[in-house]
């Protein structure tokens, strides 16, 4: 597993129920692995944004950031969320229509017991690592 550089975001990662935590650490590794295996992505920063774990291409500029959450509302579910003003969300829902759940134009959202399809997800993070230099504009 990664180390966490930030205690706060650490902390962040405790406050999960046990079984959000386990799919969340899946997932934030996964978008440590992919930024390392994705050409012109550089480091990572790992920080907190509305509380939440977020990924940022600080040091390229390369993306948009990736943000993980879990919400009381849906005590089974966790969330990948990608910026609303990108055209992401919209992206992934052509290219995999059937294997995620999609929450608007903002996430992918997995059940605890969902298998996460990770190919799948690994292309959508590599897509959102490199949102800016693969001309998409937006954030």
């Amino acid at each position: 597993m990664t180390p966490f550089k930030s205690a706060a975001v650490e902390h962040a990662f405790e406050a999960f129920p046990p079984s959000a935590r386990r799919k969340l650490l899946r997932l934030r590794e996964l978008i440590f692995k992919t930024a390392a295996a994705t050409p012109g992505v550089g480091e990572i920063e790992e920080t907190l944004k509305w509380g939440e774990p977020a990924y940022l291409t600080s040091q390229s500029k390369s993306g948009s950031t990736v943000r993980l959450g879990w919400k009381k509302a849906r005590p089974t579910q966790v969330a990948m969320y990608f910026n609303c003003q990108t055209t992401l969300v919209e992206s992934f829902r052509t290219l995999f229509p059937n294997d995620f759940s999609f929450e608007g134009n903002r996430a992918l959202v997995f059940d605890e017991s969902d298998a996460v399809p990770t190919d799948a997800l690994g292309h959508c993070i590599a897509a959102a690592l490199t949102y800016h230099r693969a001309g998409g504009g937006g954030r």
